[in-house]
């Protein structure tokens, strides 16, 4: 985080009681806290409207979606690191409310058009085909890259699993 960025304090308090309820402390107290609970982990939502991020979210919990993919350049463009299996996102609504901690369970980089169907139906969208899927992202990849490249079928794209510690 950079020094001019502010903490969301309903972030903070999720994060606090989220960090308890999955059981991030794996040791006893005295050990210190560990590095899964040190560090209050990214907090994003997905998709690139609040509807969406409330639509995709709604998936998020009711156990539909346990996969997400983003453009490789986006990535490059933002300087932000790739997800690691492990590693702990806060996921908001579409008005920025914290609503579930997740843990990226796998990561891999393929091009576009070399998602597989059965990452398509774990993204648990439209009819789960991965004909939807790759209509869905190729509109959603263009219209929102942060990158200039545009789309391209065989753009590097970043696929994650993921499950839900807590949800409130």
């Amino acid at each position: 985080m950079n020094d001019d960025e502010q903490v969301n304090p309903a972030v903070s308090a999720f994060w606090e009681v989220a960090k308890r309820r999955a059981k991030l402390a794996s040791l006893p107290g005295y050990f210190g806290p560990g590095a899964l609970e040190s560090l209050m982990p990214p907090a994003w939502a997905f998709g690139g409207t609040p509807e969406q991020a409330d639509e995709l979210l709604r998936l998020v919990l009711d156990g539909t979606k346990t996969a997400t993919a983003s453009a490789l350049w986006d990535y490059e463009a933002d300087d932000d690191p790739l997800p690691e299996p492990g590693g702990l996102s806060i996921v908001l609504d579409g008005e920025g409310r914290p609503r579930a901690l997740i843990a990226t369970t796998a990561v891999r980089v393929v091009p576009f058009d070399e998602v597989d169907a059965d990452h398509a139906r774990a993204e648990g969208e439209g009819d789960l085909s991965l004909e939807f899927w790759r209509e869905a992202h190729r509109e959603f990849f263009s219209a929102f890259a942060s990158h200039d490249r545009g789309f391209a079928p065989d753009m590097p794209v970043v696929l994650e699993t993921f499950e839900v510690l807590y949800s409130d």
